[in-house]
């Protein structure tokens, strides 16, 4: 269990990481022109692309994980675990998804 949240903060800081050298490149290279706002927008997109993969990939996981267990053929503590981290996963992404949606209401809330 240590190593799997171990494995989630390395991911973490490897998608921040990403996250920081490509707005980093985006206003090295190109100022504040069009492109490197383009450039933040799809280092973004790709970043929230990647940890949404992951997501369901660790969905995936678990699912094949409470099949084999089901059948069997599991071992009970790799189920416990893999269902443990859908879990979390889950709560994340629903709470990236809510604020998201609340920074969306507060931008269109805002007086031009």
């Amino acid at each position: 269990m240590t190593s799997d949240l171990t494995t989630r903060s390395l991911d973490a800081l490897n998608a921040y990481g990403q996250t920081q050298k490509s707005m980093q490149s985006a206003t090295d290279g190109q100022g504040t022109g069009s492109t490197g706002g383009a450039d933040i927008v799809s280092g973004f997109t790709s970043a929230l692309d990647n940890a949404l993969h992951g997501a369901i990939q660790t969905g995936k996981t678990a699912e094949t994980q409470t099949a084999a267990g089901l059948s069997g053929q599991g071992n009970m503590s790799d189920i416990a675990t893999s269902v443990e981290e859908a879990k979390l996963t889950l709560q994340t992404v629903t709470t990236v998804r809510d604020r998201m949606v609340q920074a969306y209401q507060d931008v269109m809330k805002m007086s031009i």
